[in-house]
């Protein structure tokens, strides 16, 4: 069965030029080659700067390079997104993922500091959270020399990032270091146990990130078969029981996205735990559909992802600026 006829007649014709990677330890090197490469023949920004840091990592382990991204024509402290690139967990690269990085800070006039954490299978988990966690605490702690306002700062990312983001919320909020104004979930990858479904959806999977590959990614990052007992929610945001505490969230996935349900899933979960949620299914998507940056779905996708980061900046900053005070 083929789910082609449910594609978005704008999506379809990449799909011919764009098999599904099979992933194996044989094909990894020469795949991830391909997909850390920066894209060429970029439009300049004129209004930011780009720059790249090496900061200290976990105990034990190497630095943790960055690209760091701010704006030129803004004054004063600015909001601040962290980004963590996707590629399965296994693959991909902050440099791939600078055209995404610089339309944001173009478009809302934030910085961002975005993330190349190890990847799996040689640094499985904690390693990559543990990296982003880095580069977290340091994007804080050296907010104001940066010019950021450490009040808002988001997290986010797309597939394998957005699930790192997930996961980092979750470890920030527990260890209680840094405060989070938001998170910036694109078509998140959250859930091993999508792996280990009995009856898996029939309609999602298909193109562009298969079960096959994703499974094959899990199985990386946790250096065992995915869908098992104790894995810890630091790697798999959906395992987490308890979602109170969770910074506003915004979450996006197309309806034929592997990821559908786990991410369906999860913002139910957040929203029954009081945590504010936007939620968006785009009909026809498959994941990985922003590549096709002309379609009307995927420049709808766009003025929503925006639009809801500018408002959690805003929020957070009238916020900040007017305090809720407690009457007794």
């Amino acid at each position: 069965m083929t789910t082609r006829h449910l594609v978005d007649p704008e999506l379809a014709a990449i799909l011919d030029q764009i098999p599904a990677p099979v992933l194996t330890a044989e094909t990894l090197r020469q795949i991830r080659a391909m997909s850390s490469r920066a894209s060429a023949d970029l439009p300049q920004f004129s209004v930011l700067s780009v720059s790249e840091s090496f900061i200290p990592g976990p105990e034990g382990a190497p630095d943790v390079r960055v690209l760091v991204y701010l704006p030129t024509s803004v004054q004063g402290a600015v909001p601040a997104l962290l980004w963590i690139h996707g590629g399965g967990y296994i693959m991909g690269s902050a440099d791939a993922e600078d055209l995404t990085v610089k339309s944001i800070v173009s478009a809302l006039g934030c910085a961002a500091v975005s993330v190349d954490y190890r990847l799996a299978p040689e640094t499985p988990y904690p390693g990559p959270i543990e990296d982003c966690y880095a580069a977290l605490k340091w994007l804080s702690t050296h907010a104001d020399e940066l010019g950021i306002d450490p009040k808002r700062i988001a997290v986010g990312g797309s597939s394998a990032g957005g699930g790192l983001a997930a996961a980092l919320a979750l470890l920030t909020r527990d260890c209680g270091e840094v405060s989070l104004a938001f998170q910036f979930l694109l078509a998140p990858m959250l859930d091993d146990r999508t792996c280990a479904l009995a009856k898996p959806h029939p309609y999602t999977g298909e193109f562009i990130w298969t079960p096959e590959a994703n499974r094959f990614g899990w199985t990386s990052l946790l250096g065992q078969e995915p869908g098992g007992p104790d894995v810890s929610p630091y790697a798999a945001a959906a395992r987490a029981e308890h979602l109170e505490g969770l910074p506003a969230t915004f979450l996006y996935v197309g309806a034929l996205d592997l990821f559908l349900e786990e991410d369906l899933e999860y913002a139910r979960c957040l929203m029954r735990a009081g945590v504010p949620t936007e939620l968006h299914v785009y009909p026809g998507a498959y994941h990985g559909f922003r590549m096709v940056a002309d379609a009307q779905v995927t420049q709808v996708a766009e003025r929503d992802l925006l639009a809801a980061l500018k408002r959690a900046f805003d929020l957070s900053f009238r916020s900040n600026e007017h305090p809720q005070t407690s009457h007794s």
